[in-house]
């Protein structure tokens, strides 16, 4: 199982965030539009992302639902027919709820750094930083707070949860 320490903070304005994250980031950007249904699970979260070109992921994972830095164990399974997949898991799992984004990826070395607009959220910041086998939690806590300064996030901003808890009609 792979494992991240991931961050999610809200913002009024995504462009002086991404300014800054361009002249530390050593890749990108990316633009991505992602597609995420979420289903019922009995331990952590499932989902199935779908991605604007027809492929898609089933994400299981596990985390915290606190504020700041959390590590987040999951797995990823890719899909080439997200659609056939989905039909299985609203059948066995039942539907809770979909999220839609368009995301703007750079790296930071190990640290994925999305700037997200979320439909019917607004505009958040969502870091990842990648943990090797021989990395620790602290590692990527602090890794997560340097970025987190240099972008000009304050600790206020940061949320708890995933987009999905922040869509008032998934509570």
């Amino acid at each position: 199982m792979a494992r991240n320490v991931e961050v999610k903070a809200r913002v009024a304005d995504l462009a002086p965030i991404e300014a800054r994250a361009r002249t530390i980031a050593t890749s990108g950007p990316t633009d991505i539009t992602q597609d995420d249904t979420f289903y019922r699970c009995e331990r952590g979260r499932l989902k199935l992302r779908r991605f604007a070109d027809g492929h898609g992921e089933l994400i299981h994972y596990q985390r915290g639902d606190t504020s700041g830095p959390k590590v987040s164990d999951y797995v990823i399974a890719p899909t080439a027919d997200p659609d056939k997949l989905h039909d299985a898991l609203s059948r066995s799992n039942g539907v809770l709820g979909r999220v839609k984004k368009r995301r703007r990826l750079y790296l930071v070395g190990n640290t994925r750094v999305h700037l997200d607009q979320v439909e019917g959220l607004g505009a958040f910041v969502e870091l990842e930083v990648v943990l090797g086998a021989d990395e620790t939690e602290q590692q990527g806590e602090a890794t997560a707070q340097g970025i987190l300064s240099h972008i000009g996030i304050d600790r206020s901003q940061l949320v708890a949860g995933a987009y999905f808890d922040l869509i008032p009609h998934s509570k």
